[in-house]
C-alpha cells in the first residue's frame, strides 16, 4: 500500500497534469479561460476574489520554502528549527485565513447569485471540495506542528519534504510518507488528486499570461458615419449584411 500510495499515485497524477494540460490547450484553446462572472455580480466578487488570489499567494510561498528548500539550506545561514515554525506560523497563518474566507465568499456568491450558479459546472464543484481540503489540511499540519505539536515533534522537513524533492528526481522513498502524521498523508494525498484534476477545471487559468498584449497591435476605434442626408444621392449605412444584386449578363 505505501508504494501503491507514495510511489504510484504520485506519478499517475503528475502524467495526468502534464498531458492534461498538454491536450486541453491543443483541443479546449477557447475554453482555456477564467469563465470570468464579474459581469453578473461585482460587490462579493471584489473582496473574495484580492483575498483568494494574494491568500493563495502566500500559500504556494510557504510551500516552496518548506518544501523545495533543504532543512540545511537554512540551518546554514542560522535559522534554527524553532524560529522557522515561527516564521511559518506568523505567515502562513494569515494567508491560510485569508484564502479560506475568500474561498468562502466566493463560494456563497456563486451558490446565492443566480446567473453565477448557472454558470457554475461540475468541475467547478469538485475542484471547490478539493481546493478547500487541501488548503484547510495545510493549516491545521501548519498549527499541529508548529503551536500543538500534536503527533510528537514531527518534523515535516526531515520526512514530506524530503519525499517531494525525491520525487522530482524520480528517486523517492515511500517509507518517508509511510512515517508520516496521517494529517499530512491526507493533505498530500488531496493535494495530488487536484493536481490531476488541474486540467480539466478553470485553473488553468494559473499558466496563463498576458504576454501578448505587449506586442499586440492597438485598437483602432472609429465613431460611426452620420447619416448622409437626403438629397446627397447615396444610401444611409444599414445594420448586418447587404444583400447582394444579382444583374444579368447581356
Amino acid at each position: 500500500m505505501s508504494t501503491f500510495l507514495w510511489l504510484i499515485v504520485p506519478y499517475v497524477c503528475l502524467a495526468v497534469f502534464v498531458v492534461g494540460h498538454y491536450w486541453r490547450w491543443t483541443y479546449d484553446k477557447f475554453g482555456w479561460t477564467t469563465r470570468s462572472s464579474q459581469l453578473y455580480e461585482n460587490r462579493l466578487l471584489r473582496w473574495g476574489s484580492p483575498l483568494f488570489h494574494f491568500g493563495m499567494l502566500g500559500v504556494v510561498g510557504g510551500h516552496i520554502l518548506g518544501l523545495l528548500i533543504p532543512q540545511s539550506w537554512t540551518d546554514a545561514i542560522g535559522l534554527s528549527e524553532g524560529w522557522y515554525h515561527a516564521i511559518a506560523l506568523v505567515a502562513g497563518i494569515p494567508a491560510g485565513l485569508a484564502t479560506v474566507v475568500g474561498m468562502v465568499i466566493l463560494i456563497y456568491r456563486r451558490r446565492t447569485i443566480g446567473p453565477v450558479f448557472s454558470a457554475t459546472t461540475v468541475m467547478d464543484k469538485v475542484m471547490y471540495v478539493f481546493l478547500g481540503g487541501a488548503v484547510l489540511l495545510g493549516i491545521w499540519n501548519t498549527i499541529a506542528s508548529g503551536l500543538l505539536h500534536l503527533g510528537g515533534t514531527y518534523n515535516y522537513r526531515e520526512g514530506v519534504s524530503i519525499w517531494f524533492r525525491q520525487l522530482l528526481t524520480f528517486h523517492p522513498d515511500a517509507t518517508l510518507m509511510a512515517d508520516a502524521p496521517w494529517s499530512f498523508q491526507l493533505h498530500a494525498l488531496v493535494a495530488l488528486l487536484l493536481f490531476a484534476l488541474w486540467p480539466f477545471t478553470r485553473l488553468v487559468h494559473v499558466f496563463s499570461a498576458p504576454v501578448g498584449y505587449l506586442t499586440r497591435p492597438y485598437i483602432v476605434y472609429r465613431s460611426r458615419d452620420e447619416r448622409p442626408g437626403r438629397g446627397t444621392g447615396s444610401r444611409a449605412p444599414q445594420r448586418g449584411w447587404d444583400t447582394p444584386t444579382l444583374t444579368k449578363k447581356k
